[in-house]
This record gives structure tokens, sequence and C-alpha cells, in this order.
């Protein structure tokens, strides 16, 4: 093989590295991918014309709730607290005080010597009906910093039951919260301004 063949292999190789060079640089040019500004990707999700949903129904108030109550059925589901408390008069404090009376006692107010929670005695106030519809469904949440762990009962018939039941354990049961027409309880009434009476010597007020 002479020089002159030697150079038309050569150059034949460097023209075809060349060309395959020019196009791997062509095609990277045409076809590289857009890199996003931020990493990640979105996906384009097309708004339904649907109807908004409504507001959940509020929970019925505790006088309307009570109406209907069974102390017998609320005596059967408070068993289920008998771990933790008594009912009975004079019954012993257990991981729980004592609940004889309950309804209308004040809140964190010694028990037999119970040890009540910073945070119960912090609350104060009375056991209202309210009061006791309101810790039952979520005693932690609505007294944050209780000891009491029971998750609560979230069934507004299964709570008033159990209230209907503790009103029961009394000598002298708190008068069940009346019920308006409207659902509501009824308020009180104000009284009637007193009509002053007409000082001494003076004329009588002639109608017109």
């Amino acid at each position: 093989m002479n020089s002159f063949e030697l150079n038309k292999i050569l150059g034949a190789l460097l023209g075809c590295v060349l060309i395959t060079l020019a196009l791997n640089i062509g095609a990277a040019a045409l076809f590289a991918p857009e890199k996003p500004a931020k990493p990640g990707y979105s996906i384009a999700v097309k708004e339904g014309g649907g109807e908004k949903a409504g507001p959940a129904e509020a929970a019925q108030p505790i006088e309307v709730l009570l109406a209907s109550a069974s102390s017998e059925k609320g005596q059967a589901s408070a068993k289920q607290c008998q771990a933790c408390h008594t009912f009975e008069k004079g019954g012993p404090n257990r991981v729980g005080p004592n609940l004889w009376n309950i309804v209308g006692d004040e809140r964190g107010k010694d028990r037999g010597g119970f040890n009540f929670s910073a945070a119960m005695k912090a609350k104060g106030g009375e056991w209202t009906y309210d009061e006791l519809n309101k810790f039952l469904a979520n005693p932690r949440g609505y007294i944050p910093g209780t000891n009491m762990t029971f998750a609560g009962l979230s069934r507004d018939a299964q709570r008033a039951d159990v209230i209907a039941f503790l009103r029961t354990q009394s000598d002298n049961p708190v008068p069940l919260p009346k019920v308006a027409e409207g659902g509501a309880a009824k308020p009180a009434e104000a009284p009637k301004a007193a009509v002053p009476a007409p000082a001494a010597g003076a004329a009588p007020a002639v109608k017109h």
C-alpha cells in the first residue's frame, strides 16, 4: 500500500468522524429539552363546574337532644366509664372522680379528695348540660391539658343519653332546659318595668 492510498483511507475516516460530530451537534440543538425554572412538574387539572358543597349541618343544641334522651340507654352507655368513675352516692374515686350529683356542680371542685388537673381547675364554671355535652364530645379538645384520656362520644344522641343518666344521679336533679318551638332554649322573660307611683299632691295625668 503506497502513501497515496493510505492518505485516502485516513481522509475518509476523518471525514466520517467530522460528519458524525456535526450531526450530533445539530441534533442536540434541535431536540434539546427545555429545563424548567424549578424542579418537578405540574399537572393541569380542569376545574369542575359542579355545585359548591354546602356548610356542614350544626349539631342540635343539648336542650333539644335531652327532650328525647333516654336515661336507661345512658346508663348502659356509661358502663364503659366504670373503669375510671363511680356514679352512686358516696362512691369512691378511681382514676377519675365519683360523678354523683355532677350536673350543676362546680367544675374542678373537690370531690372526696380527688386531685383535678390544673387545666380543669383553671376552666372553672359549672357543669351545665351544655358544658357536659361539649366536654363529653371531645374532652381533650374542649379542655386541653385535662388528665382524662377518654376519646369522647361522637354521637349526639348517645351523649344526651349519658347526660340524662348523670342527671338522675342526684337527690335533687337539675331541671331540664325548656325547648322553644324553633328548637332552641326559651330565653328568660325580661322583668316588667315597675310603674313609678305619682308624687304626693301631683295632679292626675290627663289622657288625650
